[in-house]
This record gives structure tokens, sequence and C-alpha cells, in this order.
């Protein structure tokens, strides 16, 4: 089992800025935020390696910057030029023997 401490989330005005992190009992290799948003499927906001290397979704590049603290086991997300549409739970992911996913934190962004 993986236990997760995520935090961060929140109320925020649209163009304000937020940091999620999110730090799993275990070491993993590849990690990921994933959000949802109300009566939408869970989508991949963004992806970092084991090494670094980064992947994001269209809708976010340029506003987020996933990053990783391998010996803290720990992941976060720098979310700027928040926008009404980024409002969803967004869950942390991170890959070891199989995928585990973290508890979610609400972040939610007013117009």
């Amino acid at each position: 089992q993986v236990q997760f401490v995520e935090s961060g989330g929140g109320l925020v005005q649209s163009g304000g800025s937020l940091r999620l992190s999110c730090t799993a009992s275990r070491s993993f290799f590849t990690g990921g935020w994933y959000r949802q948003a109300p009566g939408k499927q869970r989508e991949l906001v963004a992806q970092i390696t084991i090494g670094g290397t980064t992947n994001y979704a269209d809708s976010v590049k340029g506003r987020f910057t996933i990053s990783r603290d391998n010996a803290k086991n720990t992941m976060y997300l720098q979310m700027n030029s928040l926008k009404p549409e980024d409002t969803a739970v967004y869950y942390c992911n991170v890959a070891i023997s199989y995928y585990y996913w973290g508890q979610g934190t609400q972040v939610t962004v007013s117009s």
C-alpha cells in the first residue's frame, strides 16, 4: 500500500496561482497530476519521469509547471494564470509496482 499527503488546493480568483503538492510514502517512477471536473472524465494535466522529463496537456502548457523532489518522494504542480475552466478535483498518480492514486484536492477558480 501507498499513502499520500496531498495539499495546496483551494479557492482562487481568475488569474491567480496555486501550488499543489503530493507526498507518497514510497519512492516512485513516473508521477502525474490528473483532474476531474463535474460531469467530465478524468484527464491528464501533467507528467514527470524520475529523470525529470515532463509532458503537459495542451490546455495548461505555459501556465502549469510540474516538478519533483525525489529525496522527499514529493511531486508539485505550480499553477499560474488560473482560469475558471481549471476548476476540478486534482489527483496525483504515481507509478511504483502499480499505479496509485492520491485522495484528490479541490481547486476552484472564480471568475
